[in-house]
């Protein structure tokens, strides 16, 4: 059984499986195409630096439906999302970022999936949020960080993730400590460069002044994206429309006990798999 602030690196059961035959195309024929096309694209594209064992390249064939020309398109925009972000995502390493990993309560994962066995990813940018303490850019960071994580999870790589943006309390403060540059790339890397397919995103508790945040957001949205983000406001009934209340906790809700942990709780899952994150930052362009 898994720890409860843990992923789950269990290989895929018969039900998970016939999820991915089903929505990704995922059957033996195409997964040896799949590999050998994908492998043999990643040769040609010598200037790419990424691993091309079968179990990475499952997570970006995955993503894509097991088009083996979309995940090159893929690997490539994840080497043009680090190299034009730099700054931001080189040599990342989690014990650099333990204080707002461990010391905040901006970002945490549901130790409980939902109905459809997606990990539920909760982002608190309203009163939790204080810019002083922790910037936007560490919140991508930290973003980041768990995106390579979730990526070795089976279920997740075939199931995706829910994003719940809960923002309570926003102030003009939070509007402030956000802008046009660091949401760009926020939403540049979920629509081009994060091979983890995003499948829901449930904004909640929002205030007015939220209108001022959504200004900022759309005009870098796409269309696929866009269709899959849903307002709720206060009635958590609405949210229960997606995500039954079985499966939330009382913060949203739910039935679920009340969210009593954070990145606190999650921070040692970090030390576990440090060798991915090494070796993420030797990938992009050679």
């Amino acid at each position: 059984m898994t720890a409860p602030y843990d992923i789950d690196t269990s290989p895929e059961t018969a039900e998970l499986l016939e999820v991915a035959r089903v929505q990704l195309r995922e059957t033996p024929e195409n997964r040896e195409k799949g590999f050998k096309e994908l492998r043999e694209l990643l040769h040609q594209n010598a200037d790419l630096k990424f691993r091309d064992d079968d179990a990475f390249l499952e997570v970006v064939l995955r993503c894509c439906h097991w088009y083996p020309e979309g995940a090159i398109k893929m690997l490539r925009k994840i080497a043009e999302f680090r190299r034009d972000n730099e700054k931001i995502v080189k040599n990342l390493d989690p014990i650099e970022h333990k204080k707002p990993f461990t010391e905040t309560d901006v970002l945490t994962v549901l130790i409980d999936k939902d109905h459809l066995g997606r990990r539920i990813i909760v982002l608190k940018q309203g009163a939790n949020w204080n810019p002083d303490e922790i910037d936007v850019d560490e919140i991508f960071k930290l973003l980041y960080l768990i995106h390579i994580i979730a990526q070795l999870e089976k279920s997740t790589q075939v199931n995706g993730v829910v994003v719940i943006m809960d923002f309570e309390g926003l102030s003009l403060k939070q509007v402030k400590g956000m802008g046009a540059t660091s949401t760009n790339r926020l939403l540049t890397f979920i629509q081009e460069a994060m091979p983890i397919r995003m499948k829901e995103v449930h904004f909640v508790k929002q205030p007015f002044i939220f209108n001022m945040v959504w200004a900022l957001i759309k005009p870098f949205l796409k269309e696929k994206l866009k269709s899959r983000m849903f307002f709720h406001g206060d009635k958590m009934s609405s949210l229960h429309k997606y995500i039954p209340a079985d499966r939330l906790p009382k913060n949203y809700g739910g039935t679920l006990p009340e969210i009593n942990y954070s990145g606190k709780e999650w921070f040692p899952c970090t030390d576990k798999y440090r060798q991915e994150f090494v070796e993420w930052n030797s990938f992009g362009f050679k």
